[in-house]
């Protein structure tokens, strides 16, 4: 490592590039409730929290021109119950497109239409008009010339998957393949288009919560789990979700195809049923996830895909059906105060720490991992993970004694630790001083998913590496 003037600068130029030029956050916009803000206020509500990405679950005239003229990209939604009309009709579809996006692009930015919201699991079966009416919308896009700049697509359960663990096994239902996903992805792959995925790790907990460590499940420092079919190491239940669906399309040879999250969140109440459902869980979740994603990165199987991710949702809903939880998505009460604090941008992400230990039933956990517990306030270190690839561990060493602050002199030539001479090695030992010194912070080991955090001390050569500053 070279410490020049110039060196430095690189090093600050590549540390903004990898933390600060991440993936990107938006918002579900439902209104299945009878005491929301009115479409103004939210649509300040958004500016107010720094979130430029929105996504509603009509075309709601009110709704869309209360966005236009700003700066916030929307995904409007052609909803289920419209599908066999634009399917069966192009003259029906290029009609829904004149009227709810012709009329308000580009004033209202409209950047994607979602065809459908989880049809696969639509009591109506309108499976097989999904991919009919996606067409016939995108045909009208192409007359008024709007294909380029509006994408379209549909999304999906992980339901609609018949293996989701471990992530390597992913594979779609048999049933679905030849009469839907097949032709969908190939409408994506020829429209440049991203596959619309929702995605609730809540879900897999709550029915697994014997099995799966609630620290693995809201990106908590955790050892996390070595997938034995790729050899992976994932340490979070929604990059495991993510990367059994980019499995499941990889075995079908669909790998050009990208994912976009456009649902994922965490119930900040629920039935006694509902483990897991509270209020400091939902803040973990949800504050993690941002930091998870815009700090950068993909997942374990797509590493240079940044991801964008709506989160579910932006207000409670009182009128929705099922049980409680279904009521308790979201992010701010109907009096635009928030159901707690997290971050919507890089900017908070600067004072935002997840300090909180995971909460189930009333009372603080550890978290098992295999046949030994981990306590969540017991000693730990930061290690780089080889898997991330070079790119990221470079990134990550030199933001971390760049920017970062951590204490890097031992690494330097002739120094205590500067043997191994390996970039992982490196990058460890600058991972765990920049971990140490911020107070072993949940998410202060993540660097782009090049580092975690491990129980037992480090060893590379005869460096020993420090618990605290």
């Amino acid at each position: 490592m070279k410490h020049t003037i110039f060196s430095i600068f690189i090093t600050f130029l590549i540390s903004l590039a990898t933390f600060s030029d991440g993936g990107s956050v938006g918002v579900n916009y439902g209104r299945i409730a009878n005491n929301l803000p009115s479409a103004t206020k939210v649509t300040n509500l958004l500016k107010t929290h720094g979130l430029t990405r929105v996504k509603v679950y009509d075309s709601d005239p009110t709704v869309l021109k209360s966005l236009s003229n700003t700066d916030i990209k929307v995904t409007i939604d052609l909803p289920n119950e419209l599908l066999v009309s634009a399917a069966k009709s192009q003259a029906f579809a290029t009609s829904w497109v004149r009227q709810n996006v012709v009329a308000y692009h580009p004033s209202t930015q409209i950047e994607a239409i979602a065809v459908g919201n989880e049809v696969f699991v639509d009591p109506k079966k309108t499976t097989r008009f999904l991919v009919p009416a996606m067409q016939n919308v995108h045909n009208a896009l192409v007359k008024f010339n709007l294909h380029r700049v509006i994408k379209v697509s549909s999304p999906i359960a992980l339901s609609a998957l018949q293996n989701s663990y471990p992530a390597s096994s992913g594979s779609f239902k048999p049933e679905l393949i030849g009469s839907v996903i097949r032709p969908m992805l190939d409408f994506l792959r020829q429209t440049g288009s991203d596959l619309m995925v929702n995605a609730y790790p809540f879900f897999a907990y709550e029915a697994n919560s014997d099995v799966i460590p609630l620290d693995y499940a809201l990106f908590r420092p955790n050892p996390g789990m070595v997938d034995a079919g790729n050899g992976l190491r994932y340490f979070s239940l929604f990059d495991a979700q993510i990367d059994a669906v980019f499995a499941a399309m990889s075995a079908l040879k669909y790998d050009d195809v990208n994912i976009i999250v456009t649902e994922t969140g965490w119930p900040s109440k629920g039935d006694v049923s509902e483990i897991g459902a509270s209020v400091e869980n939902a803040a973990s979740y949800n504050g993690n996830l941002v930091r998870r994603v815009l700090t950068g990165g993909g997942t374990p199987l797509r590493p240079k895909a940044d991801l964008t991710v709506y989160l579910f949702a932006l207000f409670n809903e009182n009128q929705k059906f099922g049980p409680t939880s279904e009521r308790n998505y979201g992010l701010f009460y109907p009096d635009e105060k928030k159901v707690y604090d997290v971050p919507f941008t890089v900017e908070g992400l600067k004072s935002y720490r997840d300090g909180r230990a995971p909460v189930t039933g009333g009372r603080r956990v550890s978290t098992p991992v295999g046949n030994m517990t981990v306590s969540v306030n017991g000693q730990t270190w930061c290690v780089a993970n080889k898997d991330a690839g070079k790119d990221k561990l470079q990134g990550g060493l030199d933001y971390a004694c760049g920017e970062g602050g951590a204490d890097c002199h031992p690494i330097q030539p002739g120094s205590t630790c500067y043997d191994p001479n390996t970039l992982e090695a490196h990058a460890s030992f600058a991972f765990n001083s920049y971990y140490q010194k911020k107070g072993r912070v949940g998410g202060t080991c993540f660097f782009g998913g090049a580092g975690y955090v491990v129980t037992q001390p480090p060893r590379f050569g005869k460096c020993e590496f420090p618990t605290g500053y």
